[in-house]
């Protein structure tokens, strides 16, 4: 898990280092801290969120191993998954 604030102290510094890590495909989803929900790099819902709840895992692996659950927005068939194991 990498934490958004961690990627630089401004704004330039962080979108240049998350570009690098997405293009070099280390970076694959979003997710929010303090919900730990997890989602597409390109979901509306993440898009909205404060720099400082965001973080970024490799894989969906990583994401589920970290306790954080599917976005009901932008992975729909995961989230229905995730919901009927509960």
């Amino acid at each position: 898990m990498i934490r958004h604030t961690d990627l630089g102290t401004s704004l330039v510094a962080r979108r240049s280092a998350l570009f690098g890590l997405v293009k070099r495909g280390e970076i694959t989803l979003g997710g929010y801290r303090p919900g730990k929900i997890y989602g597409r790099l390109h979901c509306r819902a993440g898009k909205r969120m404060k720099v400082e709840n965001r973080v970024f895992f490799r894989n969906e692996t990583e994401a589920i191993k970290m306790g954080f659950r599917p976005c009901g927005l932008c992975m729909s068939n995961e989230y229905r998954t995730w919901k009927q194991a509960v």
